[in-house]
């Protein structure tokens, strides 16, 4: 399996809803968003502040949570590039832990001044600083209420239940990242789109608001015979 993939499925942690065509019946199957991106830039006249404040009251009452996720990476012409899954845990302000379990193994940790990223298959780890980071990473933005951060996106909403935050940077490698609420405004799933036209769209499961976070989970250790690529 092409390692880009992985990192991009897990990394860029994006659109507009429709009629997909050639979407695989098996993203159906996980009843993730239907995306059809001839329609994204269609979406992006209709953001407004109202939204962005509504997204961010919303993200604001989700101190933490910890989930398994499934998810797929589909290219510009509806083919499936990658299945897997994994877990994760995210806890206000900024701390992160994503670690994909399927097909590959990767890791990736914000201890909330660095993004770490570990390849054990390569056994390299790349370390990013966070606000240099979060230009290409939206899915940060759920762990903060920084206005810095929030100014360098807009926001439209396709329904009261999803939103979708696209990129003022007309150079971020991420132009929308979906959130996907349920009727409970709980986080069900997210879908990212990218310059490309790749789809990496998330399922959440068994999602726990309140569960028991260990701060080891957001302290990064280099592993032993680890290469670092320190990008900070």
């Amino acid at each position: 399996m092409n390692k880009k993939y992985q990192i991009i499925s897990a990394v860029l942690l994006t659109v507009s809803i429709g009629g997909f065509s050639a979407l695989p019946s098996s993203a159906a199957d996980m009843n993730l968003p239907i995306i059809d991106n001839n329609r994204v830039s269609n979406v992006t006249g209709n953001t407004s502040q109202e939204y962005k404040s509504e997204l961010i009251n919303k993200l604001g009452k989700i101190d933490q949570f910890s989930a398994l996720f499934e998810q797929e990476v589909i290219d510009n012409a509806g083919n499936v590039l990658q299945r897997g899954g994994g877990d994760l845990a995210v806890k206000r302000p900024n701390l992160v832990h994503w670690n994909t379990t399927s097909p590959d193994e990767s890791l990736i940790v914000s201890d909330g001044k660095s993004i770490f990223l570990f390849d054990p298959f390569i056994e390299q780890v790349t370390a990013y600083k966070l606000d240099g980071a979060i230009a290409n990473t939206p899915i940060l933005l759920i762990t903060t209420n920084n206005k810095s951060l929030w100014d360098q996106y807009s926001v439209s909403r396709t329904s009261k239940n999803n939103y979708v935050i696209h990129a003022n940077d007309v150079n971020s490698r991420i132009k929308t990242l979906e959130i996907n609420f349920n009727d409970k405004s709980e986080l069900s799933g997210f879908t990212f789109l990218d310059v490309t036209g790749q789809l990496s769209k998330v399922l959440l499961k068994n999602v726990n608001l309140s569960p028991n976070l260990a701060p080891s989970l957001f302290t990064f250790t280099i592993p032993e015979g680890a290469h670092l690529d320190d990008q900070r």
